[in-house]
């Protein structure tokens, strides 16, 4: 099995569900991290439905060469679910964090390389279906280039996925909105060689597609045994769709044939994440919620997939993981970040391809 090695441990204070490495040019060395921490209840309370839901946004940055990391920043806010970069507008401007979070809103920040910091640019709650109801937690999200705006989709606790336009102007606003699922859409994914196609997965078990132009159902998917946690339109190769559930399955499909999968594997623990990495796609992370996080390797021409090593340093629930989209020389060695959730534990580590053994 491949190595790994702890270069850092850190306790982020409240529970740590999500981390994502900027993958813009000369911005590799900026991670965030995201957190979800319940307010503690009062003596008389005995439900968590009207307790409020705090969270922490931490910068980090990481120097691959000397290994060294500093959180430069700790942003107070509600919970955060989910978070990732998006591209900078222009050569003036830094790249952009997105996050989701239990309020129901999506809020963008932007890196200010200079002062090491984020700056919030742009909030936008979602909508209740009824004035009256209470706002859906923002679960998951992604996005898009749209000619020169960005598109983002974004699920909620309520089945719902919500699609957004970013302008350069800095204008954020929803385009459409529809219930796709009966309980928790826990995630949601633009299709990377199809962009008018959208994919989600919830808690009632289902997969389903969208076409954005015709906001007509394509087809729903039926494969998965418990609910559909993750997503991921494979970077490098068209129709190749990843799915992760609480079954525990990792699942390749070819989305023109989704009869059956190509491909499964058992990562066991539920898989919440799965992470290409951004220079060898081949080789994904998964957060593995209760079985720590695993890394493997796919062979699409032989609707293979291969286990190549799990990290084992978290004893709680395994929700965050990203790769630092750098490589060293020869490509074998590669960092990572990952945390988990009552342990309030976020580790950045090393994962050496060419060892045979774990550390």
């Amino acid at each position: 099995m491949a190595r790994f090695r702890t270069l850092h441990s850190v306790d982020t204070n409240y529970s740590a569900d999500s981390v994502e490495w900027c993958a813009q040019d000369g911005h590799h060395a900026y991670f965030a991290c995201g957190t979800y921490q319940l307010v503690e209840a009062e003596e008389n309370e005995v439900t968590t439905k009207n307790r409020p839901r705090k969270g922490r946004v931490y910068l980090y940055h990481f120097d691959t060469g000397s290994g060294a990391l500093e959180r430069v920043q700790s942003i107070e806010t509600a919970a955060v679910l989910d978070m990732k970069w998006l591209p900078a507008w222009s050569i003036d401007s830094g790249p952009l964090l997105a996050t989701a979070n239990a309020l129901g809103e999506v809020e963008i920040y932007e890196l200010l390389s200079d002062e090491k910091q984020l700056q919030r640019r742009m909030c936008l709650g979602l909508t209740a279906a009824e004035p009256t109801a209470e706002a859906p937690l923002a679960l998951a999200l992604d996005w898009q280039r749209d000619g020169d705006e960005l598109q983002l989709v974004v699920s909620d606790s309520k089945g719902n996925i919500n699609l957004l336009r970013y302008t350069p102007q800095g204008k954020l606003f929803v385009l459409s909105a529809w219930n796709a699922h009966s309980f928790e859409a826990w995630t949601c994914v633009f299709d990377r060689w199809t962009p008018h196609r959208v994919y989600s997965g919830g808690d009632d078990c289902l997969l389903q597609a969208r076409d954005l132009r015709t906001e007509q159902l394509v087809w729903t998917n039926r494969a998965h045994q418990a609910g559909v946690t993750c997503l991921l339109s494979h970077p490098k190769h068209d129709y190749q769709l990843l799915t992760g559930s609480y079954d525990e399955q990792l699942r390749v499909f070819d989305t023109r044939m989704m009869k059956r999968s190509l491909a499964e594997v058992n990562l066991g623990g539920g898989i919440w994440r799965l992470k290409p990495h951004p220079n060898r796609a081949e080789i994904i992370l998964a957060a593995c919620m209760y079985n720590n996080f695993s890394v493997v390797q796919l062979d699409l021409e032989n609707s293979a997939v291969t286990m190549l090593g799990t990290y084992d340093e978290h004893s709680s629930i395994c929700y965050g993981a990203d790769w630092n989209p750098s490589l060293s020389e020869g490509d074998g060695l590669m960092h990572m970040a990952t945390c988990s959730f009552y342990d309030h534990k976020m580790c950045v580590s090393s994962f050496d391809l060419g060892c045979s053994q774990t550390e």
